[in-house]
């Protein structure tokens, strides 16, 4: 790993910075005393960022690539919560406000590279600049709420109408994340989702 300030290709970075969402509200000098506290992390496909259960978290932005969230229980079971990619962001914010431990796994679906910091640090730099701290808790809601959105969605649209909601919500991902996955994603079975998706009846 290795800062932004540091890295060979840092002025590509600087720009993909300038797209996150999030970040939208930062002015120059905010963004200048942002990216010397961010690492540069790259991680391959199935590489874990962030392990369920943890105490110590940090913040994600995500500049190439697509991240999922994931939940498992004891027997190893997986839920992927929803799925992130470049320009969006990662947190376990909630948690860390909250003292518990994080809830959900952060795993790369693909090859990947992020920016991140640690959690208390990303708060403290929060508090001194007010209006991305306001835009950041409005993100996080929305998230929360995206996330609510598609569990309700498994128990109350049939198959079709899952797919046919992901594909509206995310064009951008629909062909970028492993079909496993999103089938597991969407409840289905990977021959359901194949089906479902070349038959033209969603």
């Amino acid at each position: 790993m290795t800062t932004v300030a540091n890295h060979p290709e840092k002025n590509v970075i600087r720009l993909q910075l300038r797209k996150n969402e999030v970040l939208s509200e930062l002015t120059a000098s905010g963004r200048d005393e942002l990216e010397s506290m961010l690492m540069v992390v790259d991680g391959n496909k199935g590489d874990f960022l962030l392990h369920q259960g943890v105490h110590e978290m940090e913040q994600y932005f995500i500049l190439d690539g697509v991240l999922k969230r994931v939940v498992s229980n004891a027997q190893g079971k997986e839920m992927i919560l929803r799925f992130a990619a470049e320009g969006d962001m990662e947190t376990s914010y909630a948690a860390w406000r909250m003292g518990t431990p994080t809830p959900y796994g952060i795993v790369c679906v693909t090859k990947v590279r992020v920016v991140s910091m640690p959690l208390p640090q990303w708060v403290d730099f929060l508090d001194r600049h007010r209006p991305t701290k306001d835009w950041f808790e409005s993100c996080v809601m929305r998230l929360m709420t995206e996330v609510m959105a598609h569990t309700i969605t498994l128990h109350l649209l049939d198959a079709p109408g899952r797919v046919h909601r992901f594909e509206r919500k995310r064009p951008d991902l629909i062909d970028r994340i492993p079909q496993k996955q999103l089938a597991s994603h969407l409840n289905l079975s990977p021959e359901t989702l194949s089906r479902l998706r070349h038959s033209g009846k969603i």
